[in-house]
């Protein structure tokens, strides 16, 4: 941007400093304006003739630097955290896992979950499928998913983002114990419905994990 003597242009239009037009002159008269009212001579506008504004430059500068600061400091960096999971995971290691992704999703962070496949486990991709699911059902309150799950080579992974809600809340389908301590010390009755349906989410997992680990052992012979 320039401003006072670097602008070498012959004649300006010019605009005061309240925004009001005041014509077309020659430049040394609109720099005489500017000089006059203790203020400089800006271009900002690379028009025929260009057009020029009479301001304060350094508090122009400052205020458009602190805008900046501003604006990067209500900025929220989104960081994409991983969860590795295994096709034979058991359902209290994915639990576990569950809430750490929980926790990031609540902190506003999108979350990779990757499994990587062993040995003859690559040609069986539905156990990861399965596994996945059931991953996603635990935390389905807080998450969507941005990529379902996908399968590359010996790695399968899929993308969860934050559910719009309020970050405040709890998953209470997911954290029954927390739920229930809450509500013991306010002398309320134990929340079943919310217990049923924790119940519900890991026998689901549960099962999931139980036919997939018959479909890899396969039938067993029967004893002689």
């Amino acid at each position: 941007m320039q401003i006072n003597e670097e602008i070498r242009d012959a004649e300006v239009r010019l605009i005061d400093e309240n925004g009001q037009q005041l014509g077309i002159m020659d430049v040394r008269e609109a720099q005489r304006l500017a000089d006059e009212r203790g203020l400089d001579l800006v271009k900002v506008s690379q028009n025929v003739p260009p057009t020029c504004k009479l301001m304060d430059y350094s508090k122009y500068r400052y205020d458009m630097l602190k805008r900046e600061k501003e604006q990067k400091r209500n900025q929220k960096i989104i960081e994409i955290k991983e969860i590795r999971l295994s096709a034979t995971i058991d359902v209290h290691d994915m639990e576990v896992k569950a809430k750490q992704c929980d926790k990031f999703l609540r902190n506003g962070d999108k979350v990779k979950v990757s499994i990587r496949f062993r040995g003859r486990q690559i040609t069986k991709g539905e156990m990861g499928e399965d596994v996945m699911e059931s991953f996603y059902e635990m935390v389905s309150d807080v998450a969507v998913k941005e990529c379902p799950p996908k399968q590359e080579g010996r790695n399968m992974f899929m993308v969860l983002a934050p559910k719009n809600q309020n970050p405040s809340r709890r998953s209470k389908a997911f954290f029954p114990d927390q739920v229930r301590k809450n509500q013991a010390r306010q002398g309320l009755q134990e929340p079943h419905s919310h217990q049923k349906e924790h119940q519900e989410t890991s026998r689901s997992a549960s099962d999931r994990l139980h036919r997939r680990g018959r479909t890899e052992e396969g039938p067993r012979a029967d004893s002689v």
